[in-house]
């Protein structure tokens, strides 16, 4: 596509959007009644809920407590314990350092040690939070949620790699996961999810990141290996990272990024082959320009016809993220390429704070929780209503309960059919089943997000689970609550059973039998 360069200064031609989800009525909140968020939960039972939206702009927002059997009465007991236990030692502080002390140790380096904790992870986090070892195990996990009315969303996790070898073979696994997707039955599979990471070494992505912020404090600054791609930075964007000119890129590396973006291309290809729908995931934003790059040039090339197959992610918990989403989504738009968005919180809270506090700046996260979950429902807000004048899409990943509810409301309150293909909501395998039941109860497509692979190879992304989401992880959470009130439901009907056996009258009857 022959589209011109588009200068970061496009960046101060939008107007902030500023409408809130709470526009949306007491009718389309009634419309989506199924949800069964119905009754008051216990003060611990959810996670801290949106500060930004007023007062009064949903009624019977609370949760219905009362609706564990239905979600969880087909679960074995022994499931339900394990899952249980699970989550609770994953938002245990003192439990979660000990793991990672012992992953980072020497001990890992000892064949016995290594394969014992393997072993334990193996039956433990991974089969809680992830789909399976091969592919094979992972086609039967779509198949198996498929069953109860959710898609999969397809992650060979594969994370850094710092050389082309690697990169080359994490290809082929990205790739595999396309043909699993076209393998299974129709729709089962929403999308297949991909890491620049893991086709771009490392050590690049940092330098073209560099250079590209270099280039967005400076016009001038000439990048000729850059291709046509769509506005990465706003005036609020931290820049820290990049305090000095940086060099230009040597022709090695120069063969690298062209080596990148050739397994980037044979990728999107792959999907617009078998039309299946490509999501890039975000990292830290040491890193993020350079993704954003990679993600805006492909689609650039490959959404076509109001149809986006190349997904970026927006991470909410940026101070930047709502004024990126608005420019990059307009100026897309105004150009007549169908942009879609994964928007999440983010999963890089600690590491980017302590880095900014480290170099003298201020945390390019929201100062609180509230800042957040307000950015979060004003970015779904505005790609809500992006669909409902027909243009882009939107995947809506969030175990925040007030936030399902309210994008469900504004989706309803806008006239988005529950079926609508460009409208998917999404939480991670193994977390806030609640929540994915009662939108899928609601009519809307809810995925769940599948990482697959060996268990020494997903590690990264269990740690990263436990590390980053201690407070999504609380006992005090809801599937926490919900699964402590089932087994104790289950713990008092078999009590009753024993007493009732034990009773007189029972024994009476028993003897008169025989």
């Amino acid at each position: 596509m022959a589209t011109k360069f588009l200068s970061p200064k496009l960046l101060n031609t939008f107007p902030s959007f500023t409408r809130f989800l709470n526009s949306a009525s007491t009718a389309s909140l009634a419309a989506v009644a199924s949800l069964n968020f119905d009754e008051k939960p216990e003060p611990a039972a959810v996670e801290k809920q949106p500060t930004s939206l007023k007062q009064g702009s949903i009624t019977n927002a609370t949760l219905d407590l009362d609706d564990h059997q239905r979600l969880f009465g087909s679960i074995p007991t022994l499931n339900l314990l394990r899952s249980s236990a699970n989550l609770g030692l994953a938002a245990n502080e003192w439990f979660v350092d000990f793991g990672m002390w012992i992953m980072n140790s020497r001990l890992m380096e000892t064949s016995l040690v290594r394969d014992a904790i393997l072993k334990t992870v193996r039956h433990t986090f991974f089969q809680h939070f992830c789909a399976g070892e091969t592919t094979e195990e992972a086609a039967n996990c779509v198949r198996r949620i498929h069953d109860k009315g959710f898609r999969g969303m397809l992650v060979y996790a594969v994370e850094h790699t710092s050389d082309n070898a690697g990169c080359d073979r994490n290809l082929e696994g990205f790739l595999g996961s396309v043909e699993l997707a076209k393998s299974l039955p129709a729709s089962s599979v929403s999308f297949v999810i991909a890491k620049i990471t893991a086709i771009c070494p490392i050590g690049l992505l940092k330098r073209v990141s560099d250079l590209l912020r270099w280039q967005y404090k400076d016009p001038s600054f000439y990048l000729p290996w850059k291709l046509n791609t769509l506005p990465i930075f706003s005036d609020s964007s931290a820049l820290y990272h990049t305090l000095e000119k940086p060099a230009p890129l040597s022709p090695k590396e120069e063969s690298d990024l062209q080596l990148a973006h050739q397994r980037l291309l044979e990728l999107c290809q792959k999907c617009v082959q078998d039309n299946v729908a490509l999501t890039i995931d975000a990292e830290d934003t040491s890193i993020q320009p350079a993704i954003d790059y990679f993600t805006y040039s492909s689609a650039i090339m490959y959404n076509q016809d109001g149809n986006p197959i190349v997904f970026g992610t927006i991470q909410a918990y940026l101070k930047d993220a709502k004024e990126r989403l608005f420019v990059t989504t307009k100026t897309a738009q105004s150009l007549g390429i169908p942009m879609g968005f994964k928007l999440v919180r983010g999963a890089y809270m600690s590491s980017e704070s302590k880095l900014a506090s480290l170099l003298g700046y201020d945390s390019p996260i929201h100062n609180s929780i509230q800042e957040t979950h307000a950015c979060y429902n004003d970015c779904a807000s505005f790609m809500l209503e992006r669909i409902a004048d027909g243009y882009g899409a939107v995947v809506l990943a969030t175990h925040n309960v007030e936030s399902g509810q309210l994008a469900a409301s504004k989706a309803c309150d806008l006239g988005i059919q529950k079926g609508n293909q460009k409208l998917e909501f999404a939480q991670l395998y193994g977390m806030s089943e609640a929540l994915s039941f009662g939108l899928r109860n609601a009519g809307f497509q809810v995925s769940k997000y599948l990482p697959y692979g060996p268990v020494d190879m997903v590690m990264p992304y269990l740690l990263r689970r436990a590390e980053e989401n201690r407070g999504l992880l609380s006992t005090s959470s809801l599937d926490s609550v919900l699964m402590g009130k089932e087994l104790k439901r289950r713990l008092k009907k078999l009590q009753f059973a024993k007493s009732e056996m034990a009773s007189p009258s029972s024994m009476k009857i028993e003897i008169g039998t025989h």
